[in-house]
């Protein structure tokens, strides 16, 4: 609450009161009266809990705020208004336009996608003078946003450390200027709340006694394994980079002559396109060496390139790279790219340019499956499929990838998934049998104790 940041993330694991604190974060301004701030959920259902917590708490604090319950609005004796709302699908935040809110709370902000906070963000101006205009959200990992709020708030900074974002913005009379915005991460724990573990110490075991990703989540507020996850098996240890135990990143070498190389091609223009090269040793194991990424910078945003572009780029970057200049190259692609009922096909296009396509298997059950099988390790901690450290985009998309809560098997392809498809169809030219995840062996310590004597980061918490 304290923080002076724009934007501030309250998150990580269950019980820090989050949801509290941002009840409590609306009411800081109720006094002025043209102030409204606006608290949001992604559904009714679970916006109706908030509600409750409003219900009790904001009569005790202004014993004059009034609640209308169709209009899921308080107005306080000044004036000032809190409302309720949800975004339950993307476009109904048209709901919300010519809208002005001087403060925003996102309760569970992994619920929400990237397109539906940055509108809500464009609705977080001033209603009067003298009303301070920001934003505040809170959050356990996991859910479809998971990306994007792990991008945005944990992997730019530590903990606590602000976040500076620098804008140039064009003025009519043609000057330009600087503008910047911040934003911190501030973690929760359990550990945080006292009167819960007062009231309730057996609160601790029942986090501890969930699912291995459900409780490094919730219990420790890890961003690397959380419920929904689909490929649970991920794991990327820099310190097994040289050795190649235990982690699927791992340092560039130089590949072999005699191994064979693959590239794979998931077309995109409004969304991104991916391309990554691949190269197979004689075990059968893939290992991603290089990628080319039509992303603008912000997730799951294309830089519109035409087909010929996008070819041309390839060629260029084959003639460049010396792992892949004068090999023979195998092109595996999203088997749409074929399509001509609409006219000259995307692989036609590119096949202008030199650049050739042979259509990828697209089952994709026993697509995910084949991400399964090779990401598992063995009893020596080798799985059947690497990337290098340079992949960056795959490493970023790839772990937080969530199960379509429909199609409970698959994987949701609303997410920024382009990358997991192109690889999917070269896993699907090289399909292994089944194999059996055998995880390291690992000892946990106790969180309580952890806590209390402070003789490590509760965030890591594990030792091989």
């Amino acid at each position: 609450m304290e923080r002076p940041e724009y934007e501030c993330l309250y998150g990580g694991a269950a019980g820090g009161g989050k949801s509290d604190a941002l009840i409590a974060e609306a009411l800081r301004q109720v006094e002025i009266p043209h102030y409204k701030g606006l608290i949001l959920r992604k559904t009714f259902p679970q916006l109706s809990e908030l509600i409750d917590k409003s219900l009790s708490l904001y009569p005790k604090a202004y014993p004059g705020a009034k609640y209308n319950s169709t209009a899921h609005t308080w107005t306080f004796p000044s004036g000032a208004k809190i409302i309720f709302g949800s975004l339950n699908h993307t476009q109904d935040k048209i709901n919300y336009q010519g809208k002005a809110y001087d403060f925003i709370g996102f309760d569970e902000l992994t619920h929400f996608t990237l397109e539906e906070y940055m509108y809500l963000y464009s609705r977080n101006r001033p209603n009067g003078p003298g009303t301070r205009v920001y934003i505040r959200a809170t959050t356990n990992p996991g859910g479809i946003g998971h990306g994007w709020v792990k991008e945005r708030f944990i992997t730019p900074a530590p903990p606590m450390t602000t976040i500076q974002t620098e804008v140039e913005v064009a003025r009519p009379d043609g000057s330009r200027a600087l503008m910047k915005r911040s934003r911190v991460f501030v973690p929760a724990t359990v550990f945080d709340n006292k009167k819960l573990l007062e009231n309730d110490p057996n609160y601790l075991a029942n986090l501890a006694m969930m699912p291995e990703a459900e409780k490094n989540a919730l219990l420790y507020g890890s961003w690397d394994s959380f419920d929904g996850q689909v490929f649970t098996e991920w794991k990327n240890d820099p310190a097994h980079y040289d050795d190649q135990r235990f982690t699927h990143v791992i340092r560039p070498f130089s590949i072999p002559k005699d191994w064979k190389i693959y590239r794979g091609f998931d077309f995109g223009y409004a969304k991104p396109f991916s391309v990554g090269w691949y190269a197979v040793d004689h075990e059968g194991r893939i290992y991603r060496i290089k990628e080319f990424y039509g992303c603008t910078g912000t997730p799951n945003v294309g830089v519109r390139y035409e087909p010929a572009k996008i070819a041309g780029e390839i060629k260029q970057a084959e003639q460049d790279d010396p792992m892949l200049r004068g090999r023979k190259i195998i092109g595996i692609a999203d088997p749409s790219i074929f399509d001509e009922s609409r006219g000259e096909s995307v692989a036609r296009m590119m096949e202008r340019q030199g650049v050739y396509w042979e259509p990828g298997d697209n089952t994709r059950i026993a697509g995910k499956m084949q991400y399964h099988y090779r990401l598992a390790f063995d009893k020596e901690g080798i799985p059947m499929f690497y990337t290098f450290s340079t992949c960056k985009h795959f490493i970023r998309t790839i772990p937080v990838l969530v199960y379509d809560q429909r199609h409970v098997e698959d994987v949701d392809s609303s997410q920024e998934d382009h990358i997991y498809d192109e690889c999917r169809y070269v896993f699907m030219e090289h399909p292994i049998s089944p194999r059996q995840n055998e995880p390291p062996v690992r000892e946990l310590f106790d969180p309580l104790e952890l806590h209390q004597t402070g003789r490590r980061d509760p965030y890591t918490f594990y030792r091989l």
